[in-house]
């Protein structure tokens, strides 16, 4: 399955069915009169969310939606049927923007969450609906109204709670897999992970927590260099950030700043996100050469968070880091809900 985040498409609302021009003709009624029906209201367009979707493969083909036309009045002042409207199923954590001005219009996150974004358009008024003492036999209609039309960009932003991140090779596709079910393509070569994975990381408390591996960033990615700014929407709604560092790499501290630099660089407060560092690849590092404790104290002094040694392979120190993540997450979750209530 393509995983494609983003489209441009199209949504049109029905028109209004035309009023019409009518008479009574009945038998014994020896005064006849107007009877012309309004038109029935043209469909809206409307966004659905369905849970079973991952991405918006649906809109790569089909970028023009139209909802159904009212039906036209009819004579002994019946109304015309109403338009259907058109559902738009869309995943769980769709943006709706305005194609003319980039106006959020809507985030669909919950499961059935339904935003009208296009009306439909009312339906004319019959002759009957200008009877008056100075006018008896009125024999004029009006059309239906056009509903609306909007051009819309679609971007899909994943619901994760903890981000990967971390520059190409740096162990990010290999922590998932070890951590979750999730089984990502992993090779040794820089960028082999080309689309954001989710992977399910079980509590202690039995809970699932949805972890996201991000495509490895560069220096520039926050300027649309490699993959990475492609992507970089995707930690947007995350609450902590794992930052992935490769401790087999010539220079380690290099690494660590050319990502908080692009987090900073992209905005929308990524660089003030919660982050974990973790120095991966520990079992292949030359402990006679490298001094490992001594980088991680380096880390701790520029970021001012918590430095972990492990190995995503060897599954060596993943529960203490583990264990803060948890009780980051908490506190996140903790601090939202006062949020909220204040």
């Amino acid at each position: 399955m393509q995983f494609i985040d983003q489209a441009v498409i199209e949504v049109e609302a029905g028109k209004g069915g035309d009023g019409i021009v009518a008479f009574r003709r009945e038998k014994y009624v020896p005064a006849g009169g107007p009877s012309g029906g309004n038109g029935g209201k043209g469909g809206s367009v409307i966004f659905v969310v369905d849970t079973n979707l991952q991405t918006l493969l649906d809109f790569k083909y089909k970028h023009h939606f139209k909802a159904d036309d009212g039906g036209r009045g009819g004579p002994n002042n019946r109304t015309g049927a109403n338009g259907k409207d058109f559902i738009i199923e869309v995943p769980s954590g769709t943006s709706v923007y305005d194609g003319s001005t980039s106006a959020l219009l809507c985030d669909l996150i919950d499961p059935g969450q339904r935003f009208l974004v296009a009306e439909g358009g009312k339906g004319g008024l019959g002759n009957q609906h200008f009877l008056s003492n100075r006018n008896r036999a009125p024999e004029y209609a009006l059309p239906g109204l056009p509903g609306e039309m909007k051009v819309l960009r679609l971007e899909l932003k994943l619901l994760a709670e903890v981000g990967i991140i971390g520059l190409p090779n740096a162990g990010k596709s290999t922590l998932i897999s070890s951590l979750s079910a999730a089984c990502p393509k992993i090779a040794d070569y820089p960028f082999t992970t080309l689309i954001p994975n989710l992977g399910v990381v079980r509590k202690p408390t039995g809970d699932g927590t949805v972890f996201a591996d991000i495509p490895g960033l560069i220096a520039g990615a926050s300027q649309g260099a490699g993959l990475g700014y492609d992507f970089l929407r995707h930690i947007e709604r995350t609450k902590v950030l794992l930052h992935l560092i490769d401790a087999t790499s010539e220079d380690v501290i290099r690494d660590y700043k050319i990502i908080q630099q692009e987090l900073q660089a992209y905005g929308r407060g990524l660089a003030k996100r919660p982050q974990i560092l973790a120095l991966n690849k520990i079992d292949a590092v030359d402990r006679e050469t490298v001094d490992l404790e001594a980088l991680a104290t380096q880390l701790n002094h520029l970021c001012l968070s918590p430095v972990f040694l492990i190995s995503a392979v060897t599954r060596t120190g993943l529960e203490p880091m583990l264990q803060e993540l948890w009780t980051i997450l908490d506190q996140v979750k903790a601090a939202e809900k006062v949020e909220v209530l204040t």
